[in-house]
């Protein structure tokens, strides 16, 4: 076989994309030639909206051979200096300032203007803040409109492939309002299942709440949870152990 021979992986970050061509050629990531395909299509102001889908051309480096893995020892030691690479390249000044010009530009629009916001790191993740007077929808019902707005300004963040950074997004302090509530339904399911001895299944969830639900069960004996089904679809089952 050639082992100069060319494989076209995709997937919604280049790292995604990258696992896949491990998985598929069963060869470490350290022996491929990897090589991220530019997008050539143009991008207007609001096609941030369009699903972003990386994709990554890859070779065997020379002597590497398709179906062979190095040991999981050196995976993660390769792996872990690539993380640190990548991190030390991060500018997050530049990032920043792309928040920004996108929020200016993005507020201008809005029918209620008169929106403030501010953006610091805090380990390692950007965090936005939005407060203003009438703009419960900008959360939507549930936070969707709010969980969605996050994957926009995300995908800004990542843009050029800086999956390492994460921007969470919270307006008029909502997501301390619905972690509370989250997990006064979930010490309440809980008591439902004990004393009716059914499992109760919830409503569909974002991972950052199915993760609230998940953490506030962990301190019941007599409870166990597990997610089920397709994003964004996924629930929570809560179960007796």
């Amino acid at each position: 076989m050639n082992n100069k021979e060319t494989y076209v992986f995709e997937g919604k970050t280049t790292n995604e994309a990258i696992e896949k061509a491990v998985s598929e050629l069963k060869v470490s990531r350290t022996k491929l030639e990897i090589k991220t395909l530019e997008d050539e299509d143009k991008r207007s102001f609001f096609s941030i909206l369009t699903p972003r889908v990386v994709k990554v051309e890859v070779k065997l480096k020379e002597g590497a051979i398709k179906g062979k893995t190095e040991s999981k020892k050196e995976n993660k030691k390769e792996e872990k200096k690539e993380k640190t690479e990548k991190s030390e390249k991060v500018d997050v000044s530049k990032i920043i300032n792309e928040l920004k010009t996108f929020l200016d530009n993005f507020i201008k629009s809005l029918p209620t203007p008169k929106v403030k916001y501010k953006i610091e790191e805090i380990e390692g993740n950007i965090c936005v803040d939005l407060d203003g007077d009438d703009i419960g929808y900008l959360i939507g019902y549930r936070g969707e409109v709010l969980n969605s707005f996050q994957t926009i300004l995300t995908n800004i963040a990542t843009k050029n492939g800086k999956e390492n950074i994460k921007v969470l997004l919270n307006i008029n302090g909502y997501r301390q309002k619905r972690e509370k509530d989250l997990q006064s339904l979930a010490g309440k399911v809980a008591s439902s299942v004990i004393k009716t001895k059914k499992s109760v299944t919830l409503e569909p969830m974002s991972a950052y709440e199915r993760k609230i639900i998940h953490t506030r069960l962990q301190e019941e004996d007599k409870i166990e949870t597990y997610s089920i089904g397709e994003e964004p679809y996924r629930k929570i089952v809560v179960k007796l152990k």
